[in-house]
């Protein structure tokens, strides 16, 4: 633990909501008792709480504040609006400290039933964190049709792909599987799976591979054991990490870490379980072992191994809370009591050994690429009609003619209404009319104005793509049937 002479590692302590507060108590008494030098507990607030003070982030500024300070955070799970109010104070401290590395350890565990028990499953998802469908750029595009931004930049990919493999290193681990749907999403998961494949290079003694992410799924629940460390990025993360955790045992059993270059935020998987709160009856586990995560992360790597040793020894001697089946389940306090009395008691379950987990830096100069080349070839311009394709096409060609951006693709969902291409799919409002530049054409920005104002004399538009070419290759994509 970094610490001086005089004073001790301070870490922010943020009980949550629901169970939270009784799962992080029992949590600090634990790491209390393993540490000659216990961290100095700073107690902040964020989630259910702030939210009703009116804090619309649901962070208040002094809890910023704190973990600015501190640089490390014990976290209990915190209340998120559902489908209305504030944004999630979750993805808000991720987002502020830029923690972008979401580590879930998904370890089969002594005495913890499930269908995978005796398996010897011991993996991680390193999940990237603060990009992708959870940068939360949504608009309502028409009254009956969302849109969310997929943002996958080359800085987040590259930064989360040399993660995972910097923890297989310090970890001992033998591959790294990077799973995308650079199938589908060529441009946004192929990104990803292109920085990975470069990070990989930086790592011979790695054995490295890319697969689907629905394989990666199916294989998961196939055969985990077969995996050491899954990279990947914040949705699919998302997914697979809850996934990850039912394979031995549940939510419960499932603890994480949120990394950055300046901050690391350590907490349960599991949710607030308000239905339970203050019953006394919630599993600490999962908490207790993100704050092995975090003595870890802050170099008490004996106390880290006692209190983790400690808690193997519990559930191997048969001791459990409610959510396992078995006989005379405990409280979350008597098993957090049960867990004390074993420290300094080891397990057959041993400690994985492990240096110190250090991410390469990477700057977003490191990350850029140099184009070589870059022209504009076309506009996709995103309307609002009821009309079908065929009179939406007949009637934007009439308000643009003379203008050098012409008509040349209409789809709706994706996929190619015009021209005709044999199929028929049920329409929605929302078109997206691609007009390319003609051969002669002059591209300008005025061109663009001009035709927006003539198509806007016709129709609702409501977004703008530019169409473009990155060394003689389309940066965009066709629809679907389009030629």
């Amino acid at each position: 633990m970094s610490t001086t002479n005089s004073s001790r590692q301070a870490v922010t302590v943020i009980a949550g909501d629901g169970v939270g507060p009784e799962v992080v108590r029992a949590t600090i008494e634990l790491v209390e008792a393993c540490c000659p030098r216990p961290p100095r507990w700073e107690y902040a607030q964020a989630g259910g709480r702030a939210f009703e003070r009116g804090v619309v982030s649901g962070v208040p500024a002094e809890t910023l504040e704190s973990l600015g300070r501190t640089a490390v955070a014990l976290k209990g799970p915190l209340a998120t609006p559902i489908g209305h109010g504030g944004k999630s104070a979750n993805v808000t401290l991720r987002k502020v400290f830029e923690t972008f590395a979401n580590i879930r350890p998904a370890r089969e565990l002594p005495g913890v039933p499930s269908a995978f028990a005796g398996r010897g499953i011991d993996l991680v998802i390193v999940r990237e964190n603060v990009e992708d469908l959870y940068a939360g750029i949504e608009h309502m595009q028409t009254p009956s049709v969302a849109q969310c931004l997929k943002l996958v930049s080359r800085l987040g990919s590259s930064r989360i792909s040399h993660a995972a493999l910097a923890l297989a290193a310090a970890e001992g681990r033998s591959s790294v599987s990077a799973a995308t749907k650079a199938n589908i999403m060529k441009l946004t998961e192929g990104l990803f799976k292109e920085e990975f494949e470069k990070a990989a290079q930086n790592y011979p003694g790695i054995d490295t591979r890319h697969l689907l992410i629905d394989n990666c799924a199916h294989q998961l629940v196939m055969k985990p054991e077969q995996f050491d460390v899954i990279v990947t990025t914040n949705m699919n993360g998302d997914i697979l990490s809850d996934l990850a955790s039912g394979l031995v045992g549940g939510l419960g059993f499932a603890p994480s870490a949120n990394i950055g270059y300046d901050v690391a935020m350590f907490e349960a998987v599991h949710g607030t379980a308000p239905d339970i709160a203050g019953s006394d009856s919630a599993n600490p586990t999962a908490m207790v072992l993100s704050a092995v995560m975090m003595l870890r992360h802050l170099a008490e790597f004996t106390a880290a191994d006692a209190l983790e040793q400690a808690l193997f020894a519990t559930l191997e001697d048969g001791l459990h809370t409610c959510d396992v089946p078995g006989d005379a389940p405990l409280g979350t306090q008597a098993f957090a009591a049960a867990v004390g009395e074993r420290i300094g008691r080891s397990s057959q379950w041993p400690s994985r050994s492990r240096d110190e987990f250090k991410m390469p830096v990477i700057t977003a100069q490191e990350s850029s690429t140099d184009l070589g080349s870059r022209s504009k070839v076309g506009l996709d311009v995103f309307i609002e009609s009821d009309q079908a394709p065929e009179q939406i096409a007949q009637r934007l060609q009439q308000v643009t003619a003379g203008n050098s951006l012409q008509l040349t693709m209409i789809s709706n969902r994706g996929t190619q209404v015009w021209p005709a291409w044999g199929s028929s799919p049920t329409c929605i409002d929302h078109y997206r009319c691609r007009f390319t530049l003609e051969s002669s054409g002059l591209w300008t920005d005025e061109i663009v104005g001009h035709l927006l104002a003539q198509v806007s004399s016709a129709y609702r538009w409501m977004h703008v793509e530019k169409l473009e070419l990155h060394n003689g290759q389309p940066a965009f994509t066709k629809a679907q049937g389009q030629n």
